[in-house]
């Protein structure tokens, strides 16, 4: 199962965002991650609607932080961006009628939900002034970006 790296992507682009307190085109921000501007608006659609994010249109648009990065954490960015499964593991569904099937599943939905729900309160105490930190941090130290 292919990984989904939305979150950390978007988490990237909004910190170089907020490190240089500029509006970055859908273009620039399609090139710094490796894939095209539509992709990036539909993503960016996400957090806009959820009033993490704006975008001004016009020769000096750009897409840009709206909100205090203290105000944002990594719950409500993960929940802008609109990941479908936190995790690759699953519930098999290829032999409904099977009680073996039924008996994995049932357990594994349990095991599942538990730590989707630990993931994402730990999600909720995270925000992006504490990311943005540690970034500064790593730069004093000339680590890589």
């Amino acid at each position: 199962m292919r990984q989904d790296n939305k979150l950390s992507r978007m988490l990237h682009v909004l910190l170089h965002m907020a490190r240089n307190n500029e509006s970055y085109t859908s273009e620039q921000i399609a090139l710094m991650l490796g894939t095209n501007s539509a992709v990036v608006r539909r993503t960016l659609a996400g957090l806009r609607d959820a009033g993490f994010v704006a975008s001004e249109k016009g020769h000096h648009g750009g897409w840009r932080i709206c909100k205090a990065l203290n105000e944002i954490t990594l719950l409500d960015i993960y929940q802008g961006v609109g990941i479908n499964q936190l995790f690759a593991v699953g519930r098999g569904d290829e032999h409904p009628n099977c009680a073996v099937e039924a008996a994995v599943n049932e357990e594994l939905g349990k095991v599942l939900e538990e730590a989707e729900q630990k993931l994402l309160a730990r999600f909720r105490e995270i925000t992006l002034a504490s990311l943005a930190e540690r970034f500064d941090k790593r730069a004093a130290q000339n680590l890589p970006e």
